[in-house]
């Protein structure tokens, strides 16, 4: 396949490395300030998924640059808050047959995408597992909950279409599966990345820490209570019942197998990023209002990061 990355961070370094060592042709872009770091030295991604070193087929910050080649795949894996920059970038380059797999944290960036480009062409992707950058075009995979799940939300593209996709990038190895509730699956991990993301940054510690403590524990059963109000307000379809369903699974099986894990925000902290709060608990803080439903943990745990982030 011919492949484009858009966003060559922690989860886009994964993608591209791994998809150019199995074979497909693969590109990149990537903000103007690290092409020099990322044009002179491999790729590499190292952790639990083993040793991994790839030169990819060309990297740009100018989508431009790579117009004339028919891509199959698009990933998107910039930060939420680029997510229109860079589909409005991307779309002169999608063909009749590229797809773009929107593979992000937080609510919003499918419908973004969507829009602009068609449900046709657009997949969504749930990933969770967790890697984090060490230096530019070099990664770690720190730990993995589940395999990627993509879909599409719409049934707006083949079955088919998208398991190829899926088997291309789990051979490649990233564990991936085509999943058509996958909608639903985003919606678990914003439940799981709104209580642990923002509070693990705040506090600066990891996911199995914040399960320890009452007071903690406290904090984010009513994130979570909180966004169950929300979703089902928006007659959003939920795959638990009730939050305490969800709440049991969480600490029963999610936060085990990533007790060691720092969020991705802790580390966008450290090194003076901008931080994805407004698509995450700032989302719900968002849909919240429009149906006039009182969120005061998310708009506390939103207003927290916010400042935190005024004063790196």
């Amino acid at each position: 396949m011919r492949i484009l990355v858009f966003g060559l961070g922690a989860l886009g370094t994964v993608f591209a490395t791994f998809l150019k060592e199995a074979g497909h042709r693969v590109y990149g872009i990537a903000k103007e300030k690290y092409l020099k770091d990322l044009k002179s030295k491999p790729l590499e991604v190292f952790g639990i998924w083993g040793e991994h070193r790839a030169v990819l087929d060309g990297i740009s910050s100018n989508p431009e640059d790579f117009k004339d080649i028919n891509f199959d795949l698009i990933i998107i894996t910039v930060k939420s808050y680029d997510t229109e920059k860079a589909v409005k970038q991307i779309k002169p380059l999608i063909k009749e047959n590229t797809l773009v797999l929107v593979a992000q944290n937080g609510y919003g960036n499918y419908e973004i995408v969507s829009k602009e480009i068609g449900k046709e062409h657009t997949i969504l992707g749930r990933v969770i597992f967790g890697s984090r950058i060490i230096e530019t075009g070099k990664a770690e995979v720190t730990v993995i909950a589940d395999p990627t799940r993509i879909g599409q939300p719409d049934n707006a593209i083949p079955e088919e279409k998208i398991k190829e996709i899926a088997e291309a990038i789990d051979k490649a190895g990233v564990p991936t599966k085509y999943d058509k509730n996958v909608y639903k699956l985003l919606w678990d991990k914003i439940l799981y990345n709104c209580a642990l993301n923002p509070l693990g940054a705040i506090l600066e510690c990891n996911y199995g820490t914040l399960a320890e403590h009452e007071e903690t524990r406290k904090i984010m059963n009513n994130i979570i209570k909180e966004i169950f109000e929300v979703a089902n307000a928006h007659n959003i379809e939920l795959n638990w019942k009730t939050p305490e369903e969800y709440i049991n699974h969480f600490y029963e099986n999610l936060i085990p197998p990533t007790a060691e894990h720092f969020p991705s925000m802790y580390h966008d902290l450290k090194a003076g990023k901008r931080l994805e709060i407004d698509a995450l608990n700032g989302a719900i803080v968002r849909l919240a209002k429009e149906k006039n439903i009182d969120v005061p943990v998310n708009e506390t745990i939103t207003e927290l990061i916010k400042t935190k982030e005024k004063l790196i």
